[in-house]
């Protein structure tokens, strides 16, 4: 009945229901006006508000469940608005600083190992959409940079053979290998990072790349799988390039 009565009202030639449609655009394009005068002190008052909303439920949810789940976590930790989705059992190590952006979320395969863990060093900035599958150990190192919708994951997370699959067996140990990422790393948005990869100091990660195995210090690599496309020489004291000075008439 109700669809016959849309289906009327959509396509008939009655004059009611051509009244019924212009009374609909007429009501779906409908605005209030928003004089400044009135609007601008709104958006202050709304942005104060969400700005105390915010800090609360950071300060006195967010931040204490985070550190209440960790097994050991530094000075100056700090979180979103959003409580880490965390499942499963396992070692959390945060160091000093580290900020989690956003929602993040991390998954301890408990079942692969007795005791998995994930830690990450100092002064580390982890994006929004961040997720770890942690089957074994994930290591950060200190000062990495990651963006948001990176993927951590030290294990297929399935038995190769199907059969296995079929009947619930975890991957065979040789399938889960430790993901390590070194100190002043930069990944890029939407990077996955595979089981068994190290990533050495200094590189960079292009976004939405996939990389596996080893990555040498100071080397950026791309795309899916990542390959090296240039080396970073990185700036010591006392070697850093001046720029160069304009020579003026005098």
């Amino acid at each position: 009945m109700i669809a016959r009565l849309r289906h009327w009202a959509a396509r008939s030639t009655h004059p009611a229901a051509r009244a019924l449609r212009t009374l609909r655009k007429q009501w779906s394009t409908f605005s209030l006006p928003a004089p400044r005068v009135i609007v601008v002190p709104m958006l202050y008052v709304f942005l104060f508000l969400r700005g105390i909303i915010f800090f609360l439920r950071r300060r006195f949810l967010a931040e204490p469940l985070l550190k209440a789940y960790c097994t050991k976590h530094g000075r100056g930790v700090t979180t979103g608005i959003y409580v880490p989705w965390i499942k499963g059992r396992g070692e959390l190590i945060l160091g000093d600083y580290v900020c989690l952006n956003g929602k993040i979320s991390i998954a301890f395969a408990a079942s692969f190992v007795p005791n998995p863990r994930l830690s990450i060093g100092d002064h580390c900035d982890i994006g929004h959409n961040t997720s770890f599958v942690v089957g074994r150990e994930i290591t950060i190192g200190a000062h990495v940079q990651i963006a948001s919708g990176v993927s951590f994951r030290d294990s297929t997370g399935h038995a190769s053979d199907p059969a296995l699959r079929l009947a619930g067996v975890p991957p065979d140990p040789s399938e889960i290998k430790p993901i390590v990422v070194h100190d002043n790393v930069w990944i890029g948005t939407g990077a996955m990072i595979l089981p068994g990869t190290t990533i050495g100091e200094g590189c960079i990660i292009a976004a939405n790349s996939i990389v596996s195995g080893a990555v040498a210090p100071n080397t950026v690599v791309a795309g899916n799988p990542a390959r090296r496309v240039s080396v970073l020489t990185p700036a010591t004291k006392g070697e850093v390039e001046q720029p160069a000075t304009i020579p003026t008439d005098s």
